[in-house]
């Protein structure tokens, strides 16, 4: 047989054969992968190799049980009333090499956070926002971001950071931004260059901030424009550079910040110099009030602050008004309230009753009961203080081990609604020793 006969058969042949397999429905397609059936209880690494994995197999609503180990890796939670929660909050650990941006991402409603350790993220250890798109988040951290949009991604609904332990990330410890109706409870951060906690961009926020340890970070506790039903309780913000601040801020929605209520929280020594430095060189200060309005701030200690204990300052055009101070351990400080506000937006309202500040500059301020419609004269000053130089946020040391949840097995209930906030009265005024048995920094 010639080579051309030879080759005519075998395409008979293969022909032939194409017919056979498209009548008994069979095709060369390789068959689809099936898709993996989601599950209310993923255990990692049993069920799943990596914490992803496991955010991938489990079904909304369910939860991933991370055991003891170092997980080198970013995990995203984008599924609502998903609970992530490590079985060791000390040894379960989310470690990001200084290299990942972030430990943990909630993109998603409803979300819990508990009971494990995260570190060495460029950014973010946890982060919960609405600001996202299919690249991640885009809330703000670096320098030149512009104004954020939440009418275009509406912010997460209801979330819950609970014994987490964040330290030697390189901005924000934990971090909720356009988020609300949440809690950061009993956690621990350390090791941010911006601030350890952070609560920003939201209207009728309803989020509370309870029972957590923030030291060795530039500021201990942020808020920028996140209004109208935050509480910020029983809190040690304690051996930070500043330990809280309530600031308005131009370059994110909801300009001003207002309506907080800060009650029993330990505010004081914030003079750390083994910490990372703060972007505009702030140092010494207890609680600041950049622009902030309308807060309900009592029964603090504010005490070993050598720069201030308060500081009341406008923020560009944006007054800080109307912040009512009452019944505070204000004393030892390098001056224990200053207005340092400018001309152009003079404070007006800010008042002081039952224990106050002992010092003041002006001197005047300190004199000015609740309620108040006065306008302060401004330009107060604050002693020279020599500012350290700022640590790497990863060179700033571990904390120490922190308490853990007593039962790690049992799937919580769904996230409520509405926060139930505390009353003013659960958080007298604090002894200098609360929450001491958590902090490095004593």
């Amino acid at each position: 047989m010639c080579p051309r006969a030879r080759v005519s058969v075998l395409a008979r042949t293969l022909a032939i054969l194409a017919i056979a397999l498209s009548a008994t429905g069979c095709t060369t397609t390789s068959a689809q992968p099936e898709e993996p059936v989601l599950q209310e209880l993923v255990r990692v690494p049993e069920d799943a190799a990596t914490i992803s994995e496991g955010v991938d197999l489990v079904a909304p609503g369910g939860m991933v049980l991370i055991a003891p180990g170092t997980y080198a890796e970013e995990v995203t939670v984008d599924k609502d009333d998903v609970t992530l929660r490590g079985e060791d909050r000390n040894e379960t650990i989310i470690d990001g090499g200084g290299t990942n941006s972030f430990g943990v991402f909630v993109p998603a409603d409803g979300v819990r956070v508990e009971n494990l350790t995260v570190h060495s993220t460029q950014f973010y250890g946890v982060l919960v926002t609405g600001m996202h798109d299919e690249n991640g988040p885009l809330a703000h951290g670096g320098p030149g971001y512009t104004e954020l949009d939440p009418e275009r991604f509406p912010p997460v609904e209801r979330f819950s950071i609970d014994h987490v332990t964040a330290y030697n990330n390189g901005l924000y410890g934990i971090y909720a931004f356009n988020a609300r109706h949440g809690a950061i409870t009993d956690s621990y951060a350390s090791g941010s260059a911006d601030s350890g906690f952070y609560v920003g961009q939201c209207e009728d926020c309803d989020i509370l901030v309870a029972g957590n340890v923030a030291e060795r970070n530039a500021i201990g506790f942020e808020n920028a424009n996140a209004s109208d039903s935050l509480t910020i309780a029983g809190n040690r913000f304690s051996g930070n550079r500043i330990g809280m601040t309530l600031i308005s801020n131009y370059q994110e929605a909801f300009t001003p910040q207002r309506e907080n209520a800060v009650f029993g929280n330990l505010i004081v020594d914030n003079a750390n110099g083994e910490s990372p430095a703060h972007a505009l060189g702030g140092f010494g200060v207890g609680l600041a009030v950049n622009g902030g309005q309308r807060n309900v701030i009592s029964a603090n200690r504010i005490e070993g602050n050598p720069t201030a204990g308060i500081l009341l300052s406008n923020s560009e055009d944006i007054p800080a008004e109307d912040n009512a101070f009452s019944d505070n351990a204000v004393s030892g400080n390098g001056v224990d309230a200053v207005d340092t506000s400018a001309e152009r937006a003079l404070g007006r309202g800010n008042c002081f009753d039952g224990a106050g500040p002992a010092t003041s500059a002006p001197e005047e301020l300190r004199a000015t009961s609740c309620p108040s419609d006065t306008v302060a004269p401004g330009g107060g000053t604050t002693p020279d203080v020599e500012v350290p130089r700022g640590m790497s946020f990863l060179q700033i040391p571990a904390p120490p081990a922190q308490p853990g949840l007593d039962d790690v097995e049992t799937p919580p209930q769904p996230l409520p609604a509405a926060v139930d906030m505390p009353a003013a009265s659960e958080h007298p005024l604090p002894e200098r020793t609360l929450l001491e048995d958590r902090a490095a920094v004593r």
